[in-house]
C-alpha cells in the first residue's frame, strides 16, 4: 500500500511544474500610492517644522506666550513615528 502511495505522489508531482512568480494584480498602482504617500507624509512634516520655526519667530517677536516649540516638537515626533512606519513597512514588503 506504501509503495502504491508513493508511486502515486511521484506522478502527481510530476505533472505540476514549478511556477514562476508573477506580481498580483495593480501591484504597481499599490506601490505608486505607497510612494505618492510618502512623499505626502514628508511635505507635510517639513512644512509643519517650518510653520512652527516661523511662529515661534513670531512669538518671539511680539514677547507673547510660548506655544511653538511644543509645535515643533510634536511635528519632530510624528515625523520619528512617520519615518519609523516606513523603515517597518519596507522590511515587511
Amino acid at each position: 500500500m506504501s509503495t502504491i502511495l508513493c508511486a502515486l505522489h511521484d506522478t502527481v508531482l510530476a505533472q505540476y511544474s514549478n511556477p514562476t512568480p508573477e506580481a498580483p494584480p495593480l501591484a504597481d498602482k499599490l506601490m505608486q500610492m505607497g510612494r505618492y504617500f510618502t512623499w505626502l507624509v514628508q511635505l507635510s512634516g517639513i512644512t509643519a517644522i517650518t510653520y512652527g520655526g516661523g511662529r515661534f519667530a513670531w512669538e518671539k517677536w511680539n514677547g507673547g506666550g510660548l506655544q511653538s516649540p511644543k509645535m515643533i516638537a510634536s511635528a519632530m515626533a510624528g515625523g520619528a513615528v512617520a519615518t519609523s512606519a516606513g523603515t517597518i513597512m519596507n522590511a515587511v514588503i
